[in-house]
C-alpha cells in the first residue's frame, strides 16, 4: 500500500503539492497536527461558552463584525456565511487549480491556529484521496479577506449543499456525491465556515502551479534559443562567461554556461569565416533576457515556499487563551509575485517570436528559404505559424499588465485596499499557455531550418532537440496544417518531456 503524505501544516514542499495535486498521491493528518488542532478547537470553544465577542466567531464579518451574534447561533452564522459568500461567476476552476485549493486550506488549517476540528481537515483529504472535485466558479475574488468566493464554494461543497465537478465535465449535486463516496456532510462548528473561507488558498495554488510550469518553460526557451541559434550561424562570443562575470548577474552566467552546453560542437553557430557584424539582440543577448525572468521566478518560488506552509487565518487562535486579529488573509505578497512573474515572462515569449521572425525572413535567415517554404510561392511554408506567434505575443502584452497595481474598495470600505490576486493568478496561467505555444513554434521553425542547414550540424544539444521535435512532428516537405503539430509541441513543453529528452543528452 502506498504511504500517504501527513499534513501538518509545517513542512509541505513545492513538490509534494505538486505530486499531490497533479500526480495524486494520497495525504492524510499527521498526528502532531491533530493535537494542534484539538488545543485550539479547545479555545474557541471555551470562549463561546462565556460569551465573548469574537470577531467571526460571535460577531458578524467585515463591516459587520460590530454586531454581536448570541452564542446559541454561533453555528447557524458559520452556515450564513458560506452560503452568502458563494457568489462567484464565470467558467468553472481547472480541476488542478481546486485540488491546489483543498491541499493549501488543509495545510493551512492542520497548524492548529484556526480553531477548527480535525475532521473539517480529514474531509477536505477525504476529496483529494477520492478525486472528488468541487465546483468553484473562477471569478468573484479580489485577493483580500481571503478568496472569499471561491473558498465559499468549496465549503459549500463540504457541507453537502454545493456541487461537484465529474470526470466528463457534469455537474453532479454534493449531497448525492459525498454519499456515492461514503462521505459525510460536514456539519460546521463555530468558527469553521470563516475558517474555510478566510484565506489565500486559490492564490497560493495559482502560484505553485505557475512557479511549476514557468520552470518548465524557461528550461524550453532556452533549448529552442539554441536550436535558433544555430540555425541563424550565431556568433558565440556573446555567452562568453566573462560578459556575465563583468554584469555581476549570476543569473545571466547561468543561462550563458546552458547556451554554451547545448551548442558544444556545433558546425554552425561560431563557424563563420568572414565577418558578418553583430549578431541581432535576439540572438546577441539572450542571457541578458532570459536572466530577468529567472529572478523572477526565484521571487516566486521564494514567496510560494513560505506561502504553502502559512496560516492566513483571520482571526487566528494562540492557546491556552487568546485571539489575535489582523491581515494575513491579505494576498498582496502573492498578487505582487504572480504579476512580477508574468511580468518577467511576457518577454521571454516576446523574444522567442522575434527569432521565429528572422528564421522566416529572407532578409534575415541568412540562406534558407523564405518562410523555409519547401517551394515559395507554391507553399507557404511556415508563414501563418509566425502570425500565431505574433497574436499569443501580443495576447500576453494585456496579461502582463498588473493586477495588484490597483484596487477597489470592498465591503463599505472597511476592506478598502485588496489585491486582486485571484486575477493576477488567473492571467499569468493564460499568458503561460500562450507562451507554450510561441516556444513550439519557434521549435517547429528552428528545427526545420536547422536540417536546411545540412550537411552541417548543431551543436549536441540543438541536434538533441531536433531528434526531440522529429519523434513528434514529421518534417516539412509539402505544406500541412500546422496546428496539431504545434498542439503536440506545446504539450511536449507543458509537461517537461522534450526538456528531458535535450538534457538526457545534454545536461544543461
Amino acid at each position: 500500500m502506498t504511504e500517504s503524505l501527513p499534513v501538518d501544516g509545517r513542512s509541505l514542499t513545492l513538490d509534494q503539492f505538486l505530486s499531490v495535486v497533479r500526480g495524486r498521491s494520497a495525504v492524510s493528518l499527521s498526528g502532531d497536527a491533530r493535537t494542534a488542532m484539538a488545543a485550539s478547537r479547545a479555545v474557541v470553544e471555551a470562549a463561546v461558552r462565556r460569551g465573548r465577542a469574537i470577531y467571526g466567531v460571535t460577531t458578524g464579518f467585515g463591516q459587520l463584525s460590530d454586531k454581536i451574534v448570541p452564542a446559541d447561533q454561533a453555528r447557524a452564522l458559520q452556515l450564513s456565511l458560506v452560503r452568502s459568500h458563494s457568489s462567484g461567476a464565470g467558467e468553472p476552476l481547472s480541476e488542478e487549480v481546486v485540488r491546489g485549493i483543498l491541499l493549501v486550506r488543509a495545510n493551512s488549517l492542520a497548524r492548529g491556529h484556526s480553531g477548527v476540528r480535525p475532521v473539517v481537515v480529514e474531509t477536505l483529504l477525504q476529496l483529494l484521496n477520492r478525486r472528488l472535485v468541487p465546483y468553484v466558479p473562477s471569478q468573484g475574488s479580489v485577493g483580500a479577506s481571503g478568496d472569499l468566493a471561491p473558498l465559499a464554494h468549496v465549503a459549500l461543497a463540504l457541507i453537502g449543499e454545493g456541487e461537484f465537478v465529474g470526470p466528463d465535465g457534469r455537474r453532479i449535486p454534493a449531497a448525492a456525491a459525498l454519499v456515492d463516496h461514503g462521505i459525510a456532510p460536514l456539519e460546521l462548528a463555530e468558527k469553521e465556515g470563516v475558517a474555510l473561507v478566510n484565506g489565500t488558498s486559490l492564490m497560493a495554488s495559482y502560484l505553485a502551479l505557475a512557479v511549476a510550469d514557468a520552470s518548465d518553460l524557461l528550461d524550453a526557451a532556452t533549448v529552442a534559443a539554441a536550436v535558433s541559434f544555430d540555425a541563424l550561424e550565431g556568433n558565440p562570443e556573446s555567452l562568453d562567461d566573462r560578459l556575465g562575470e563583468l554584469r555581476n548577474f549570476p543569473e545571466q552566467r547561468d543561462v550563458a554556461t546552458a547556451l554554451r552546453k547545448l551548442l558544444g560542437g556545433s558546425g554552425l553557430s561560431g563557424a563563420r569565416t568572414e565577418y558578418r557584424g553583430q549578431d541581432a539582440y535576439t540572438l546577441r543577448c539572450i542571457p541578458q533576457v532570459l536572466a530577468p525572468a529567472r529572478l523572477a521566478l526565484g521571487l516566486a518560488r521564494r514567496v510560494i515556499d513560505a506561502e504553502l506552509n502559512a496560516v492566513s487565518d483571520n482571526p487566528v487562535v494562540f492557546p491556552p487563551d487568546e485571539f489575535v486579529s489582523g491581515g494575513n488573509f491579505h494576498g498582496e505578497n502573492l498578487a505582487f509575485a504572480l504579476d512580477n512573474l508574468a511580468v518577467g515572462l511576457a518577454p521571454v515569449a516576446g523574444f522567442s517570436e522575434r527569432r521565429t521572425a528572422r528564421l522566416v525572413h529572407p532578409a534575415h535567415n541568412r540562406g534558407l528559404p523564405a518562410f523555409l517554404a519547401p517551394t515559395p510561392g507554391l507553399s507557404s511554408g511556415f508563414m501563418i505559424p509566425q502570425y500565431l506567434a505574433a497574436a499569443l505575443v501580443n495576447e500576453n502584452v494585456s496579461y502582463a499588465h498588473p493586477a495588484s497595481a490597483a484596487s477597489l474598495s470592498t465591503s463599505a470600505d472597511q476592506e478598502d485596499f485588496v489585491s486582486m490576486g485571484a486575477w493576477a493568478g488567473a492571467k499569468l496561467h493564460r499568458l503561460l499557455a500562450n507562451s507554450r505555444t510561441v516556444i513550439a513554434v519557434e521549435l517547429l521553425v528552428g528545427t526545420q531550418a536547422l536540417e536546411l542547414r545540412r550537411p552541417r550540424s548543431g551543436g549536441a544539444g540543438s541536434e538533441a532537440a531536433l531528434r526531440a521535435v522529429r519523434e513528434l512532428v514529421a518534417p516539412w516537405g509539402v505544406d500541412r496544417p500546422p496546428a496539431p503539430d504545434l498542439d503536440r509541441l506545446a504539450k511536449a513543453v507543458a509537461d517537461g518531456s522534450l526538456v528531458r529528452k535535450v538534457r538526457t543528452a545534454v545536461p544543461f
